[in-house]
């Protein structure tokens, strides 16, 4: 490990808006597991909404939300410590109190946080997966562990700039007939009129969005200056028994996830 990483993870260490827990052997002994159930009442000290942001990389979504929704409690999750630094680091220095980072795998979620704890989980860019569902962040495998967590009919937002993901995810969300309330597979038109027939016709359309479009990461940038359009959806997560996984065919990405390098679809 570099000298860089080994003194961000030092420096982590004494930000009091960070909660570490990397190792799954390590969960029983963890402080943080102590926090499960109130998180409202020992780190927040309010009774405003948590949103957890999954995979949140470098934190600039988390620290971005929160700063423009005061009103909300946001927790950064992600298991890569030395990326989280950044965020945790410049809302540490901003002085805000509605922000936290857990660093540790998504699938321990259900030892942090007590049932009907969460009010919403932000999905933004995650690896596609798309040779394996169970490790994509909107299969059934997590809708029942995220089911542990929120409220009910607890909200849950993807932005992706990948055609698979999106179109895996609608048709996850079809297939267990979970209320879809926003459906976009281009979010930034020119035109709110334009989206206006693929979302859903709940509350003030322009808002239905706002958040959604209000923030734009480094990473977000990237595709859009590559020339792929953002997807977004936005479901109720309204139960979490007999769920099913939809029995389709997708078409590959043409490009790499991970590395986000255009590749030939002949060579997936």
């Amino acid at each position: 490990m570099g000298k860089n990483k080994l003194k961000k993870f030092a420096e982590m260490e004494t930000f009091h808006n960070v909660f570490q827990c990397g190792a799954r052997e390590m969960v029983e002994g963890s402080p943080v597991v102590a926090m499960r159930g109130k998180w409202h009442e020992e780190y927040f000290h309010n009774d405003n909404p948590i949103v957890l942001e999954l995979g949140c990389g470098r934190g600039e979504y988390t620290v971005g939300l929160a700063a423009r929704y005061p009103d909300k409690n946001y927790i950064g999750i992600d298991i890569k410590g030395a990326r989280m630094w950044a965020g945790a680091k410049q809302a540490e220095l901003a002085g805000m109190k509605n922000v936290a980072f857990l660093r540790t795998n998504i699938e321990m979620l259900t030892h942090f946080f007590a049932p009907n704890e969460v009010a919403e989980i932000w999905i933004t860019f995650p690896d596609p997966q798309m040779k394996k569902a169970t490790k994509r962040m909107t299969s059934t495998y997590f809708m029942q562990r995220y089911a542990q967590l929120l409220h009910p009919n607890g909200l849950i937002h993807l932005k992706t700039d990948s055609p698979f993901l999106y179109t895996y995810t609608q048709a996850m969300v079809k297939e267990n007939k979970y209320p879809l309330l926003v459906d976009t597979d281009d979010l930034y038109l020119d035109r709110i009129s334009d989206i206006g027939n693929r979302i859903s016709d709940i509350g003030n359309r322009e808002a239905d969005i706002d958040e959604a479009r209000a923030l734009q990461t480094h990473y977000e940038h990237q595709w859009l200056d590559r020339g792929l359009t953002i997807k977004y959806l936005r479901w109720e997560l309204s139960h979490a028994e007999n769920l099913v996984e939809p029995d389709i065919e997708i078409e590959k990405d043409s490009y790499r996830s991970y590395g986000r390098n255009y590749v030939s679809s002949t060579n997936n």
